[in-house]
């Protein structure tokens, strides 16, 4: 079943606050049909609380084709809200789009590895996934895996970018996937032009530079968060990092990464933390011993 949102954070405006709270003194007078029609003279508003309400209210009248478009406008934000995700993926799990579903749910994981209702969501998806073989997806699977394989010599890259790629051993489309930024630049002759040349040409195929480094980094730590629920209780790996106590240095450190959790914290390794400017040893020492009283420690590199 799809849940209910209280507050989503957008670009309120008076009229959609005006909106939201007439709405919803008529679901309290169980007029749900005239709340509906209040949300929907204040779409204009583009209000995220709005949209998601009345996609909300649509959803549990069964009027599913009009509540996914909004959920999918929710969803479209840079940062979108758990809630507009989960819902979108019960509608696509209802409908067979295992893929879809999934994709939503990911949206979610990678950012929180232990929203338990997502988890719990994924478990079933790809459940229900593995007993359903998606020919569209297999065509696209292949399609994709073709694109891959095309030679980088079938594109138009400068002299120079193509002599460097060529001594790299970067042959075709899947390896510059494979490498970073940093990577390309730190070769012999290989600048900054060749870089902007390179990414402009991955970017018009959809695609950039170490973007499948990015998705087995996910991965990773996605396996590292599960062999960490054998050495600590769910209830110590959810605890937030200010829990921690831990320094002003230390703190911002962690919210640059975007570390919310113990759990999240322990996925992580020295060097991605010694990574952020003015974050020293000493900071390090402070969020091991910390992790050490909870019997965790940093993720390290084999």
């Amino acid at each position: 079943m799809s849940t209910g949102l209280d507050t989503i954070i957008g670009g309120s405006t008076a009229d959609a606050q005006a909106a939201l709270d007439k709405a919803a003194t008529l679901e309290q007078d169980g007029n749900r049909i005239a709340a509906i029609e209040a949300l929907r003279e204040a779409q204009g508003t583009h209000d995220e609380r709005v949209l998601f309400r009345l996609a909300y209210l649509l959803d549990l009248l069964g009027e599913e084709e009009e509540a996914m478009a909004l959920y999918e406008q929710c969803a479209s934000v840079e940062r979108p809200s758990v809630n507009a995700l989960l819902n979108l993926a019960v509608i696509h799990e209802d409908r067979g789009d295992y893929v879809q579903a999934e994709k939503c749910l990911r949206q979610i994981l990678d950012t929180e590895p232990n929203n338990v209702r997502a988890r719990l969501y994924m478990r079933d998806v790809v459940a229900s996934k593995d007993m359903y073989y998606d020919e569209e997806h297999a065509r696209d699977l292949a399609k994709r895996n073709a694109l891959l394989d095309t030679p980088v010599t079938d594109f138009e890259l400068s002299v120079r970018a193509r002599n460097c790629l060529k001594k790299m051993n970067i042959r075709t489309l899947g390896d510059l996937l494979k490498v970073s930024e940093s990577e390309l630049l730190s070769y012999k002759n290989f600048g900054e032009t060749s870089l902007v040349e390179i990414k402009a040409m991955l970017s018009s195929k959809g695609m950039r530079l170490g973007q499948n480094l990015e998705t087995q980094y996910h991965r990773v730590r996605a396996e590292v968060y599960e062999e960490l629920k054998g050495r600590a209780p769910e209830a110590v790996l959810s605890k937030t990092v200010a829990q921690l106590d831990l320094s002003v240095r230390a703190r911002k450190a962690l919210q640059m990464l975007g570390i919310m959790t113990i759990g999240d914290l322990a996925t992580r390794t020295e060097a991605e933390l010694m990574g952020v400017k003015n974050f020293g040893a000493t900071s390090l020492d402070e969020i091991k011993e910390r992790l050490a009283s909870f019997g965790l420690e940093l993720r390290s590199l084999d």
